[in-house]
């Protein structure tokens, strides 16, 4: 394992930059944000690319709303009019979504929160965070970790925990993906996506989930059978109108839930998870952002598989709830495993 700064804030903290190894692959992470800076992974003839966006400085993370591989929490995703009601009680967030809804749990993100380093290895980094009662809107004193782990060609995500009143926890990460290499902006839609889930969310005009779980069938939205995510993007499919593209959360129906490859280097990950959902993003918002390495990430750069609870669910009591009571430990693990496929 390697520490090095990385860069200063305005405040004149100094966050760390941590280097893990795995079989054939690296990973780079800040206690900023307990950010997933840099994902090193071989193509067929052993060549290594940085796999997902992000920034060459803090600072950058500080100012930008994309969420460059954050952890994200305590509620990952939206909450309609920024509101939702636990134990009888109403808690408010703050609307700092379109003026009404909540997206991501608010102003205060983890993103732009420095983390405690309590554990680091050659191949694994575990961080936490302490979130007071009230933190966010959210009940309780909050205790949280989140472990980037390489076994194998693997990297798992371990998220885990605890409260001391009944609270939302609903963590993520927020990596944007392309295998052909976080540089080469105009690969990530030509890159082949399979999904075997079943049904997805419909959201409204501001993302928000209509409480619909519409079948795949016979839609733009239908990843079952492999197919290069630029394909149908521009289909005139309300869904796909609504949110510009794919930004909607899909079920986990079977594992693994998600498989992306990129048919030029071979590069493949399969994406193996605990959780209910997955929001598939495919970048609508990125506009000309200056990345690392003199890169400029332009619209639909790279892709999300964010895995986590339906967005808004604390709002929809039918579908799987986020909420941890008291005293017990949320745990939730993601694992992107990585492999070339034959020519």
């Amino acid at each position: 394992m390697m520490k090095k700064p990385f860069g200063i804030l305005p405040d004149g903290s100094v966050p760390s930059l941590y280097t893990i190894s795995g079989d054939g692959i690296t990973a780079e992470i800040s206690d900023y944000g307990a950010t997933l800076v840099r994902l090193y992974v071989p193509d067929r003839q052993g060549k290594l690319a940085d796999v997902v966006l992000g920034f060459d400085d803090p600072n950058r993370y500080a100012a930008s709303t994309t969420f460059f591989g954050a952890t994200v929490g305590r509620n990952a995703n939206r909450v309609g009019g920024a509101a939702f009601r636990l134990n009888g009680r109403e808690c408010r967030l703050d609307p700092n979504d379109n003026g009404r809804n909540n997206l991501h749990s608010g102003w205060a993100y983890y993103k732009d929160r420095l983390w405690t380093v309590a554990q680091a290895e050659e191949s694994r980094i575990r961080l936490t965070l302490s979130s007071p009662d009230g933190d966010q809107g959210f009940p309780g004193n909050a205790e949280i970790s989140v472990t980037y782990a390489l076994e194998g060609q693997t990297l798992r995500i371990r998220y885990d925990a605890v409260c001391d009143a009944d609270t939302v926890f609903n963590l993520t990460n927020h990596s944007y993906f392309n295998l052909a290499g976080h540089e080469k902006c105009g690969k990530a839609m030509e890159q082949v996506l399979c999904m075997p889930a079943r049904f997805f969310n419909p959201a409204d005009a501001e993302s928000i989930p209509t409480g619909e779980l519409r079948s795949v069938e016979g839609t733009p939205m239908d990843f079952r059978t492999p197919k290069p995510i630029g394909r149908d993007i521009g289909e005139d499919y309300d869904a796909l109108r609504l949110q510009g593209g794919y930004d909607h959360n899909f079920e986990v129906y079977t594992m693994p839930c998600a498989v992306l490859s990129d048919p030029e280097s071979g590069r493949t990950m399969e994406v193996i998870t605990d959780c209910p959902g997955v929001q598939f993003y495919s970048g609508n918002f990125l506009q000309g952002e200056p990345g690392k390495d003199g890169a400029i990430y332009i619209h639909r750069s790279g892709i999300c598989l964010e895995t986590q609870f339906y967005p808004d669910a604390v709002n929809h009591p039918r579908w799987p709830q986020p909420i941890t009571r008291a005293g017990e430990t949320y745990h939730s693990e993601t694992g992107y495993r990585f492999f070339c496929a034959p020519e």
